[in-house]
């Protein structure tokens, strides 16, 4: 069994800073692909970065220049530190990983529970 365990959400005035962490846990031993999507209500599930085993990092569009992912590979954690936030950042968060793949998304991939992360204007 895997767990991923997200934490870091949180309030925070447009402008701001968060970092999110992430843990995985369980009968995953060394995941290829960890990272983070994020889903705004009435909205689908959208990319927000991703890093494969090998650091090879991978941005939304929305994301790039303001938000920066690592990862620390010998403790299964993933981080995401979100920098100069927007109100439409708001959205839940959801921490993921994959055994096999480079992407998250997958038959494969496995998810946080989510952590909600709010940009006040």
């Amino acid at each position: 069994q895997v767990q991923l365990v997200e934490s870091g959400g949180g309030l925070v005035q447009a402008g701001g800073s968060l970092r999110l962490s992430c843990a995985a846990s369980g009968s995953m031993l060394s995941p290829n692909a960890m990272g983070w999507y994020r889903q705004a209500p009435g909205k689908q599930r959208e990319l927000v970065a991703t890093v494969t085993r090998s650091l090879t990092p991978t941005y939304a569009d929305s994301a790039k220049g303001r938000f920066a992912i690592s990862r620390d590979s010998a403790k299964n954690t993933v981080f995401l530190q979100m920098n100069s936030l927007k109100p439409e950042d708001t959205a839940v968060y959801y921490c993921c990983a994959d055994p096999i793949q480079t992407v998250c998304y997958t038959e494969s991939t496995y998810w946080g529970q989510g952590t909600q992360v709010t940009v006040s204007s």
